[in-house]
């Protein structure tokens, strides 16, 4: 959850490629398919409460909250991307941890 959080803030500049690098990397810490469709929804609302108090800060209340909730709605379109990547990360980890159990190279 930490892993997709942090890469989704560093990779905002990315639109597309940004989240689902962050859903890769988090659904392989993560382990498993479960634990990282788990991890996937943190991100994405910590987004979007983080944008609708930055622009409810600057603007006056009205505004502010007409803006705030149009940033959460922005911020949900990142789930998507994060969500197929941690999928592939998740299945990735799951191939990865089988391989070396049974000792390929």
């Amino acid at each position: 959850m930490n892993w997709m959080g942090c890469l989704t803030l560093l990779l905002f500049w990315l639109p597309v490629i940004g989240p689902f690098i962050a859903g890769l990397v988090g659904g392989v810490k993560a382990g498993s398919v479960k634990r990282a469709l788990l991890a996937v929804f943190v991100p994405g609302v910590m987004i979007g409460v983080m944008v609708a108090a930055g622009v409810s800060y600057l603007i006056d209340v009205f505004w502010g909250l007409l803006a705030g909730l149009g940033g959460v709605a922005l911020s949900f379109l990142n789930i998507g991307p994060l969500l197929l990547g941690a999928v592939l990360g998740g299945l990735g980890a799951r191939f990865v941890t089988h391989w070396s159990r049974r000792g390929g190279s």
